[in-house]
């Protein structure tokens, strides 16, 4: 090659590089045009479908709950002007709604900045609630046999269910229980009357439990949310339905499959102790041997959940008492020590619509006066807190107790009920006392159905059997007793 070739090919190549450059360039800017077109299209989506429910991933930032006269609308208007979202209307309490601050700001300073305005009266942040880890037991079983007595199920793990019909066994005390043969000569429960379990949700296909599951009758509307749309609840609600993702958001996916099964246990376990059905010849008896259980599921697999989850279940279990189902009990085997005004508000709207919600007490072992737990401690007309006893009506080591915050105790140690896939578990905790107590208040509305709240509570608490070590650590000073609230004679 000569020396002039080199030079033409050396001025190609620099030509060819230049031109590269420019159209790299070229090609940057239209890039970077095409993202900004398509960030203006975001904020114009966002704008236009504002008030469009969605899944998110992250839960809703705070609860809100603004004066008397602040319409929806203005609500609305409020939250859009700081960048946030009305995620969700709490139509049981007046102003009360869950907003979405679409920034992810700190919770704490979104409540801040609510709490600040003129018409608001409370904001608060929506905190994580999670179960306790339920207290399993490691201890082989003692089983007393026993002579069939009267109104005795034919359940063959009856045996083990020491707190219905105490014998003595594994050191017990006999008859340290609810004295539930005596109570079932007047009533065993009814079907028309509807137990909600504000947990996990429910293993309704437990052959145990399968025949006592609330269906929503014909005649009942599905049920349908201003932000949700129509929701199909055949058996209860899924407050985790909306973690599901945003598919199941998207227009025109028409009706909502609201699906509240047990992926837990926990709930399970619970809804077993108030309503297995008792002389199927399988499993265990419930205090109820007839009773519809409706599952309210707030509680994901891992037991989490949050204050909006649970508020958002109560407020569907309200909307469903107002439409004719009778929901008469809400049974709350969970807590946590931060005290939430729009979780009070949202349990005394269930009282107003005429329900009696029972909470477990906790088991920090504390003192509930002094540490507050909640649900449990607030001070309600329609609410129970139940702590937990043993075999020998023993307040238990793990149990929270306070005479001003804590009613009264129940059986909740070694507790035998259904679990998943057809299985039986024995834990302990206050969450297993608490649905003996709803059981026993179903069982007083199945014999007195047109029994008050007021009425219901008070005889749940005037008839406790009193234990002198109970003295000072709960109101009552006594445990539960099935046969004393029905009256039966000792």
């Amino acid at each position: 090659m000569n020396r002039s070739n080199i030079w033409i090919h050396i001025g190609l190549a620099v030509v060819l590089v230049s031109f590269a450059a420019v159209l790299g360039r070229i090609d940057r800017m239209a890039s970077s045009l095409k993202t900004e077109r398509q960030q203006d299209v975001e904020r114009v989506r966002r704008t236009n479908d504002d008030y469009q429910p969605r899944a998110n991933t992250v839960p809703p930032e705070v609860l809100v709950r603004f004066k008397k006269g602040t319409t929806l609308e203005q609500i609305r208007e409020i939250a859009f002007k700081n960048n946030d979202r009305v995620d969700d209307e709490i139509e049981a309490v007046n102003g009360l709604v869950v907003i979405d601050d679409l920034d992810d700001a700190d919770a704490e300073a979104v409540a801040k900045q609510y709490s600040a305005l003129s018409n608001v009266e409370y904001a608060e942040a929506n905190i994580t609630i999670t179960l306790d880890e339920p207290i399993q037991k490691d201890a082989p079983r003692d089983l007393v046999y026993r002579d069939a007595q009267p109104n005795q199920p034919n359940d063959p793990n009856f045996a083990e269910q020491w707190a219905l019909n105490n014998l003595g066994q594994n050191g017990g005390t006999e008859r340290a229980d609810i004295d539930a043969l005596k109570a079932w000569q007047v009533s065993k429960g009814s079907p028309d009357v509807v137990v909600a379990v504000l947990d996990s949700g429910v293993d309704y296909r437990h052959a145990d439990l399968a025949d006592n599951i609330w269906t929503r009758p014909d005649n009942v509307p599905r049920y349908y949310d201003d932000e949700l749309g129509s929701i199909e609840d055949t058996h209860g609600f899924d407050g985790t339905l909306i973690d599901g993702g945003p598919a199941a958001f998207e227009k025109g996916m028409g009706t909502l499959q609201s699906d509240p099964m047990d992926d837990n246990g926990h709930g399970t376990h619970c809804a077993g102790i108030i309503g297995a059905v008792g002389n199927n010849g399988i499993g265990v008896a419930g205090v109820n041997w007839n009773v519809k259980i409706m599952p309210l599921k707030f509680l994901g697999r891992g037991g989490t959940g949050s204050t909006e989850k649970a508020i958002e279940a109560i407020n569907y279990a309200i909307d469903r008492k107002k439409a004719g189902v009778n929901i008469r009990v809400i049974s709350a085997s969970w807590g946590s020590t931060t005290n939430s005004r729009a979780l009070k508000d949202t349990i005394k709207a269930a009282g107003d619509a005429g329900i009696l919600f029972v909470a477990a007490a906790g088991n920090d072992g504390s003192n509930t006066d002094t540490w507050p737990h909640y649900p449990s401690s607030y001070k309600l007309p329609n609410l129970i807190s139940v702590a937990a006893v043993d075999r020998n009506d023993a307040l238990t080591s793990f149990s929270n107790f306070g005479v001003k915050t804590v009613d009264l105790a129940a059986p909740g140690k070694d507790i035998l009920s259904t679990w998943l896939g057809d299985d039986y578990r024995e834990i302990s905790g206050t969450s297993m006392a608490t649905p003996f107590v709803s059981g026993v208040a179903a069982l007083l509305i199945s014999q007195s159905p047109n029994i008050s709240v007021k009425e219901l509570r008070k005889k749940l608490l005037d008839s406790v059997d009193k234990r002198d070590d109970l003295k000072g650590k709960v109101a009552t000073g006594g445990t539960l007793c099935a046969a004393n609230a029905l009256g039966v004679e000792d």
